[in-house]
Parts: C-alpha cells; sequence; structure tokens
C-alpha cells in the first residue's frame, strides 16, 4: 500500500452525468462516516463567514471553495487521483502513464482525505475543500478518523509506504508492524550531510511513486520495495524509529 496525502487544490469538472455515490467507493466500513462528515461539510458551507472561518480561506477563496462544498453531493466526479492536484500531484502527471501502471495504482495507491477517510485512487469524487486543520461544527477531524482509518491500516496485509504528511499520518496511524514505515524525504549533500526536504519533498514522492509504478508488478515484501526502487535510482534506508529515508537522487 502506496498511501498519499491529498491536496487543497483540486481539478474542476468531472465525468458528464456522475455524482458522489458512496457506494461505490472502496473501504465501505467508512461509508457512515464519509455521510457524516458530509453532512458537516454542507453545514458548515452554507455561511459565507462561517465557512471562512472553519476551512480558514480567504473571502476570495470563498467564492469557489464554498460553493463546491454546497453542491458536493450533486456535482461531476473524478477519479480521486486526477481530482487532486498541486506539487506532489503535478509531479505524478497520472494522464502521461501507462495503463499497466494506472491498474497498479488501482490497486495499490490509497490516498488520506479529511473528508472521505481512505480513498483508492480510482473512487469518484467531487471537487471539495477540507483540510486536516479545517474547524467543523460538531466534529474533530483526528477524533473522527483516526481510531477508524487505523483498524483498516492495521488489517492490510503487505507492506506499507506512507508517504503522506505527518498532519494526514494522524488521522490514520499505520501499525507499528516492522513492514509499515513512514517516508520521510531527504537529501544527501556534497558535504556528505543528510537533509530533510520541505516544499520539494512532495515532487520528490510525486516522481518516485511515478517511477516505481511504471517499473513493473509491486514487490510483495518492504524488502523488494528497497531492492526495486534502488534499482531505479531512489535509496530507501532506515531513518527514525518506525521510518524509512527516501534519498532524492542528486542530478
Amino acid at each position: 500500500m502506496l498511501l498519499l496525502p491529498p491536496s487543497e487544490t483540486k481539478r474542476d469538472g468531472g465525468v458528464p452525468r456522475s455524482r458522489l455515490a458512496l457506494s461505490r467507493m472502496g473501504y465501505p466500513l467508512l461509508t457512515e462516516l464519509r455521510a457524516s462528515m458530509l453532512d458537516q461539510l454542507v453545514a458548515v458551507s452554507v455561511d459565507d463567514e462561517t465557512g471562512m472561518r472553519a476551512l480558514r480561506i480567504s473571502a476570495r477563496a470563498a467564492a469557489v471553495e464554498l460553493e463546491r462544498n454546497r453542491r458536493v453531493r450533486s456535482s461531476a466526479t473524478l477519479p480521486a487521483l486526477e481530482r487532486y492536484t498541486g506539487v506532489l500531484y503535478d509531479a505524478l502527471a497520472v494522464t502521461e502513464w501507462s495503463e499497466d501502471a494506472r491498474r497498479r495504482a488501482a490497486d495499490h495507491v490509497v490516498i488520506q482525505s479529511a473528508l472521505f477517510g481512505l480513498l483508492r485512487a480510482d473512487d469518484p469524487i467531487p471537487a471539495y475543500r477540507l483540510s486536516h486543520d479545517s474547524r467543523l461544527l460538531d466534529v474533530r477531524l483526528v477524533r473522527h478518523w483516526a481510531d477508524p482509518v487505523a483498524r483498516i491500516l492495521a488489517r492490510h496485509r503487505g507492506p506499507i509506504l506512507d508517504l503522506r504528511s505527518e498532519a494526514y499520518s494522524a488521522l490514520g496511524p499505520i501499525p507499528g508492524r516492522d513492514d509499515a514505515r513512514f517516508v520521510r524525504v531527504v537529501a544527501a549533500g556534497d558535504d556528505g550531510v543528510t537533509r530533510a526536504l520541505s516544499h520539494a519533498n512532495k515532487s520528490a514522492k510525486g516522481r518516485y511513486l511515478r517511477t516505481l509504478l511504471e517499473s513493473g508488478p509491486m514487490p510483495t515484501t518492504l524488502d523488494g520495495v528497497v531492492a526495486r526502487s534502488a534499482d531505479l535510482g531512489w535509496i530507501l534506508r532506515p531513518g527514525a524509529p518506525g521510518e524509512l529515508d527516501l534519498v532524492v537522487p542528486q542530478d
């Protein structure tokens, strides 16, 4: 499982005559939680001032984002992997993938959403605005998602690479197993010192994931993922406890 964060920015539009159907999404154990989150999102978005405070957005952004939220149940949908934009997803460049890579993504990529919990890559979703630090009327996001998502992740058989940000990892902690690891992006400088990357880590995650999925069938063990990554020029090495460092290749 390759766990990704969402993005605050979303692509507009969707498949003609499509609309949100929770019954078509993966992880049906989250259906009721998703429905209650949708209720909360619509309620907080009815009033402009309330919505701006809850979502921490400007008046300029509110004109678009609050309308998206008000229409979240009826607007057209896109596969989650195509809906999200921004640095990480631009680096993924999913529209340029081979058909084989796209099928692998459907099997292995999971996105952590503040609104929907865990999303499969091909789950059809509308455009919306809700972030890990949004403040809804009656729900705390960590309390809402952390336990049920963590239970689902604990039942997953096979390695888990957590490429989410720390804030989104808190919405569903990975199990404390040897084959489940949080991935921290680092760069090795000419001086031999390894430094964690900040903004550039999103682009690196996108490029790494695209390369991995295009390389062939996914390995079934963590050691296999580490070996495959090294063959592709990406070093995964032990970091802090429970973590792997992803070393960005030097140009």
